[in-house]
């Protein structure tokens, strides 16, 4: 068997990630298919990438229209990750302040979840392509109201270069051992 040598590395590293919330808000969520599992996951999902030390940023649309986050989304998010940026462009890369933060961050791997996967997760995971960076969509904490447009945006993200992967799948991915002292954490979330 010989080895192969590539300057692509397929894992996802902690130390260059980082995630977006994408418009899990007030007035929109409900319309969402299955949405009571995608906030349940997507509350997984930040309480694990806290105990990782993973950035996050939270990303509204248009708060006069679709009200605030979902108050047990924000409810779990602490600290710097409690910081949420208003936007009335789909993709987040096209306001200003968003892609600042991003940008900040310096690291090139971006977690994306939340709605819609066909407007909002879907434009912004496109720019990250053009913009070198890599979109990671975690595909059980992303939803539209029909299920037929998520199957399609995640079949567009991943043609386009897009990674596809679940809750439980990115925690222990980042978490990489069980000798972490995020293991436990990560472990009982998933329970």
């Amino acid at each position: 068997m010989s080895t192969m040598i590539t300057d692509r590395t397929y894992r996802i590293a902690r130390e260059d990630t980082q995630a977006m919330i994408v418009d899990v808000q007030e007035r929109l969520t409900p319309h969402i298919y299955d949405h009571e599992n995608i906030v349940k996951k997507t509350v997984t999902l930040i309480k694990g990438l806290q105990a990782l030390n993973i950035p996050i940023m939270l990303n509204e649309q248009y708060k006069k229209g679709l009200g605030d986050t979902l108050p047990e989304v924000r409810e779990v998010l602490v600290g710097n990750n409690a910081k949420g940026f208003e936007k009335v462009t789909f993709s987040a890369c096209d306001n200003k302040d968003s892609w600042n933060h991003l940008a900040q961050q310096n690291r090139s791997v971006v977690l994306l979840f939340g709605v819609e996967a066909h407007v909002c997760v879907l434009q912004t995971a496109l720019d990250l392509l053009d913009n070198g960076m890599q979109p990671v969509i975690i595909g059980d904490a992303v939803g539209s109201r029909f299920p037929y447009d998520k199957k399609q945006a995640i079949r567009r993200i991943r043609r386009a270069g897009g990674v596809i992967t679940t809750v439980e799948t990115i925690l222990f991915e980042l978490c990489r051992s069980s000798e972490d002292p995020a293991f436990k954490t990560i472990s009982n979330l998933i329970k």
